[in-house]
């Protein structure tokens, strides 16, 4: 999976979540909250420069769209301003925040199948492979988003979105750039980490506990032409403080061993490696890396 690169190195904000990112986070909360200071907020907006940015390598086939006539795929996205989110992170000319949308859960889902792909061009089905992915995916997302196992444990779709620009109206597929998931979830009995019992029995009992509860954080990626401008960091810290934000103390993520920009990307912002699991994960070339606050 492809991740970016962190540049223009600053200072992070926030006291009470000790993460190694050299980003500045800049959290808002909902509209009320944000009328405090208005003036100061469109002067800010007043004065930012909208990039152009394609959203993605390729363009979603027209086929592909006429495939899911419950979708419309020439909305509008909406305003910041009009969507009510206790939590979302803005940092230059994009905003990190939950997927909210039908069009922004296929987008996440078409870009997950592009990250996927990439690799194999040389492909000659890779589109018919692509079209079945994202077919997949969007609805997997929309099982996990409704999935909630009581009011600790749940899944969320995250995607980044460009900000809204004055006199530039773009469609929901054309705003969304990057995107993972997160899920909550607790360690089934007798666990120390996510998957140490592989031969759990199918009625394993759940240890209910608030120090078995813990983050997991899954598919992230970023469109390819949007790439190198601190989605990926950004949306991974936004992730972390959800979690934590929500009392979980670890956040965990696997990462293929030979993914060496992902490790680094994981690094700096605070992950470690899991020794015991290192040995178990072998077969399956990958690594699992762990955030605690």
């Amino acid at each position: 999976m492809s991740t970016i690169s962190i540049h223009k190195l600053q200072v992070l904000s926030f006291s009470h979540v000790r993460i190694k990112s050299h980003r500045r986070f800049h959290r808002t909360y909902a509209i009320r909250t944000m009328t405090m200071d208005a003036k100061s907020s469109e002067k800010r907006k007043i004065e930012e420069i909208s990039v152009q940015i394609p959203l993605l390598s390729s363009p979603i086939p027209q086929r592909e769209l006429l495939k899911s006539p419950d979708l419309q795929f020439n909305r509008l996205q909406p305003s910041e301003r009009d969507l009510v989110q206790e939590k979302k992170l803005e940092f230059g000319q994009f905003v990190a925040r939950d997927a909210i949308l039908d069009e922004e859960f296929w987008t996440a889902a078409w870009l997950r199948a592009e990250s996927h792909w990439e690799d194999r061009p040389s492909d000659r089905y890779v589109d018919n492979h692509k079209r079945k992915f994202a077919e997949q995916e969007f609805n997997a997302i929309k099982k996990r988003n409704k999935w909630q196992h009581g009011p600790n444990e749940k899944c969320a779709c995250i995607v980044t979105v460009k900000k809204e620009t004055k006199n530039v109206k773009r469609t929901v597929l054309k705003s969304v750039v990057g995107t993972l998931d997160l899920s909550i979830r607790y360690l089934l009995h007798g666990e120390t980490f996510p998957g140490e019992r592989v031969k759990a029995p199918l009625f394993c009992s759940i240890n209910r506990t608030s120090q078995n509860r813990y983050g997991y954080i899954a598919n992230l990626c970023v469109a390819k032409s949007a790439r190198r401008q601190g989605i990926a960091s950004n949306m991974l810290y936004f992730a972390v403080e959800s979690a934590i934000s929500d009392g979980v103390g670890q956040v965990y993520v696997h990462v293929y061993r030979d993914n060496q920009a992902a490790q680094e990307l994981y690094h700096k912002m605070g992950f470690e490696l899991v020794q015991m699991a290192s040995s178990q994960l072998l077969e399956e070339r990958t690594f699992l890396l762990c955030f605690k606050s």
